[in-house]
């Protein structure tokens, strides 16, 4: 059924509220004088035409709030509307209908009045009269040239809008035709819609228009920019493919072109079959991609890296043994163990060629020489080396590599060091393995796992290059100060070779061999005019350093040379520079430090421990005074939980035994025993000060001095018993640098002195001790 409706001109707006039948619309709103064509399908919206038909051909269109709603009831449905005519309609087999709608004039919706099969609603007139002023014609102005400049930047708007909108003179004719016509968001011409005041729609036009027309730029700015990039990377792609047919047609397909040769450095490469059938597809896949795309970039570096690493290169071991120990005592003074470690690698290796690499962890103090051990090592065995420094490491990406899909991903640092070594065999050092730590990144020691293992690491797959690559060749050294902050699983991967420190007969070796020479060469002075004596560096290294390594005896010995450099280039100082040890105060100052630290200064309540730290041995002055008071004891000196208990335990032996040590009967009840640890910055903990805490009360309660030579280390227990303590090696080198004579030890370590240098076993006595009552024989002066 077709129908003709009157022309538009004829309908008006009455001024009273009129029942009109509602047709809800889901995603357009209709304003007045906007002609448009509406497919109406829902029953309801078909009666409400049928009903406007059937009486004056008027209909109330109004949007609903949701476009999901299928049957909108009257909360579904927004208050304002316009009031439309209906011009023509068609209806279709299905059922549906085609409405061409002409907007009248806008109304407010004041009832629902429920019919059988749609809504009538009873609206009243909308619009708020305006007086036509120079301000508003103002506006018009505006939101006509507005409207104009949107129209030249969007071109989904036919160009005929133009003339007619710049011939409007009507204010609200204006407003109604921009609205009509401007891409606008439902919810916003709705919002438009509903205000009553044309100067308040037109004032709301001039803010949405100048937002659109800002966004439209800019889409237009980015849509050249792109169709720009998209027509250049059509030509290269055009001009790549006829040169690629040229090159066909000339025979020179695989003789020329940057693919080619890193075809040919694929199958050079001696790659493994997987690796090498990955790498040559992924350079197919290169092939066909645009030179200039980010995705060809990054598929050429991972091809590059997978050609540069060394699948089948590996330098061939020196194994003569004689030659590697002549080396590694040339390079090294002392250090026995590592050395002999090393030879005994050596020995296995020419013997057992299919032997894999092991995994040495050299644990000691700073400044004994572990970096410098490991390059001499790699120097012995005639292999590259690289250092990778695992301190304050937290990302496990670092050993294991980033995955491709991220940006700038790399792969992890041992792929790095063999790709610098060019090497499947290295030396590669892992400095400060202690130092690892971990947080959301992923926890590296747990990574260094499949890196350390030799059962497993035939097969290290990095996630960058994602192939497996073998690391069994790797002679791995690690180096640490202490073993306790290293993972418990990853340290029984490896093999600890413990690097004490050094004799102050071995610092004087070291300094006169290496340190001398080499600071002599960087501070541009001949080799032989310089002189310092054996003497000059024993007291250097007896009254300016106290240290397990050589680290600041070569700080010091750097500032001498310095002043000796300023002396040749200031004053023209030539001939022999000689340095004596009545110089040392001109050019270091007064000592740092008294070689005899301990003698003739000791007053009762004092005695000298030992102790282990990270940078070596070190001695414990513990002091204790008695005061009148009320049994209390105090511990300072920033102890830790194991050593306040080690103190109390040493309290609880001595007031069980009061009568034996010959005490007076209830001493601690009317006296306040302090016990002190100088040097309070400092953390101190462990048990081996039990011994030292219990003569130093004792030397206080009976006012016993304790020997001035003697230091002492060991557990003790509640009934007196003497326990074993580890680091004795590091301890009695601490005692030797301070001048102590003897040295008290638990009996069960006595085994252990095998490891104390003979020089120290001449000028130190070791006396073995199993209870307290040995102790207090052996600790105080003879009378």
């Amino acid at each position: 059924m077709s129908r003709k409706a009157p022309t538009s001109k004829q309908a008006t707006c009455a001024k009273e509220a009129l029942l009109l039948p509602l047709l809800p619309l889901r995603d357009i709103v209709l304003f007045p004088r906007m002609v448009v064509p509406l497919l109406v399908g829902r029953d309801r919206s078909v009666h409400a035409v049928e009903a406007a038909i059937f009486s004056d051909d008027m209909i109330l269109v109004a949007a609903q709030k949701s476009v999901e709603e299928e049957n909108p009831e009257p909360d579904d449905i927004y208050r304002v509307g316009t009031q439309a005519k209906i011009i023509q309609i068609l209806k279709l087999p299905d059922g549906s209908a085609k409405v061409l709608v002409e907007g009248i004039c806008r109304r407010r919706i004041e009832r629902f009045l429920a019919q059988k099969d749609y809504y009538r609603v009873k609206a009243v007139p909308f619009v708020v009269p305006v007086r036509l002023s120079a301000r508003l014609k103002a506006l018009m102005r505006t939101v006509s040239d507005l409207f104009q400049t949107y129209l030249q930047v969007n071109p989904r708007l036919p160009s005929e809008i133009a003339p007619m909108v710049s011939e409007i003179d009507d204010p609200e004719r204006l407003a109604d035709t921009v609205c009509a016509h401007a891409a606008f968001k439902i919810a916003q011409k709705q919002e438009l819609i509903e205000m009553p005041r044309v100067d308040e729609q037109l004032h709301r036009l001039v803010d949405l228009l100048t937002q659109e027309i800002e966004i439209l730029k800019i889409e237009r700015d980015i849509t050249g920019r792109v169709r720009d990039q998209v027509e250049k990377n059509q030509r290269t792609y055009y001009l790549h493919e006829r040169l690629k047919a040229i090159e066909e047609e000339l025979g020179r397909e695989h003789e020329s072109g940057e693919y080619a040769e890193l075809e040919r450095r694929i199958r050079e490469a001696k790659m493994p079959q997987q690796a090498e059938e990955k790498t040559l597809a992924e350079l197919e896949k290169l092939g066909r991609m645009q030179p200039m795309s980010p995705e060809a970039t990054v598929s050429q570096n991972y091809v590059e890296w997978l050609v540069e690493l060394p699948w089948a290169k590996e330098t061939s071991d020196k194994t003569d043994i004689k030659r590697a120990e002549r080396i590694l005592n040339i390079e090294h003074h002392a250090l026995d163990e590592p050395k002999e470690r090393v030879l005994e690698y050596l020995a296995v290796r020419k013997l057992a060629r299919s032997l894999t690499g092991p995994i040495l962890c050299l644990v000691g103090p700073p400044g004994v020489g572990k970096t410098s051990l490991a390059k001499s090592v790699a120097h012995a065995l005639g292999r590259k080396f690289a250092r990778i420094s695992l301190g304050g490491m937290r990302d496990e990406a670092e050993i294991r590599g980033h995955r491709r899909t991220y940006i700038g991903a790399m792969p992890g640092r041992i792929i790095q060091a063999l790709r610098r070594c060019a090497s499947r065999n290295p030396v590669i050092l892992l400095d400060e393995i202690d130092k690892l730590s971990s947080d959301f990144r992923g926890d590296p020691q747990s990574a260094l796992l499949e890196v350390l293992d030799p059962e497993i690491n035939t097969a290290f797959n990095d996630h960058y290059i994602e192939v497996d690559f073998d690391l069994s060749k790797i002679l791995f050294i690690a180096t640490a100060n202490t073993p306790h902050t290293i993972h418990p699983t990853l340290l029984d991967r490896m093999e600890l070779i413990r690097l004490p420190g050094y004799t102050d007969w071995e610092k004087l070796e070291i300094a006169s061999r290496f340190l001398v020479p080499k600071q002599v060469k960087a501070h541009g002075l001949a080799k032989r005019t310089v002189t310092i004596q054996d003497e000059t560096l024993l007291r250097i290294i007896r009254d300016y350093t106290r240290e397990a390594g050589v680290r600041n005896l070569e700080r010091e010995l750097t500032k001498i040379l310095r002043k000796l450099a300023r002396e040749v280039s200031s004053n023209g100082r030539r001939g022999a520079l000689k340095v004596s040890a009545g110089d040392l105060e001109k050019y270091l100052g007064a000592p740092k430090y008294r070689r005899e630290c301990v003698e003739g200064m000791f007053k009762p309540g004092v005695a000298t421990g030992l102790a282990w730290t990270e940078a070596g041995g070190d001695i414990l002055r513990i002091e204790t005074a008695i005061m009148p008071g009320k049994g209390e004891i105090t511990l300072t000196g920033q102890l830790g939980d194991v050593m306040k208990e080690s103190a109390r335990a040493a309290l609880t032996y001595i007031r069980a035994h009061e009568k034996e040590l010959a005490l007076p009967t209830g001493f601690h009840k009317s006296r306040d025993i302090h016990v002190h640890v100088p040097e309070g910055q400092t953390p101190k903990d462990g048990p081996s000060a039990g011994v030292a805490i219990v003569a130093s009360v004792l030397s206080a309660l009976s006012k016993r001095p304790v020997r001035s030579d003697t230091a002492m280390t060991g557990e003790i227990t509640l009934r007196g018993v003497v326990l074993p303590v580890g680091g004795l090696k590091e301890k009695s080198l601490a005692a030797h640098r301070c001048g102590i004579k003897r040295i008290i030890i638990p009996s069960e370590n006595a085994r252990d002195l095998d490891e104390i240098p003979p020089r120290i076993k001449q000028e130190c006595s070791f006396v073995p001790i199993e209870t307290v009552d040995q102790l207090i024989a052996e600790v105080f002066e003879k009378k």
